[in-house]
């Protein structure tokens, strides 16, 4: 948790608020795809992409 808090302060820091949607929607994506493998709906989620 501390690398997330230290990239936010940066990102705060260098006023690149922009980029925090940017890494929450991959975040969000990567867990999905994550949480996803080795499940049922695995197929259907990775039509999506």
């Amino acid at each position: 948790m501390t690398i997330v808090a230290e990239l936010l302060q940066f990102l705060f820091a260098r006023k690149k608020y922009w980029l925090v949607p940017v890494m929450i929607l991959i975040a969000l994506v990567g867990g999905l795809l994550v949480l996803s493998q080795g499940s049922a709906v695995a197929p259907f989620i990775y039509t999506l992409f």
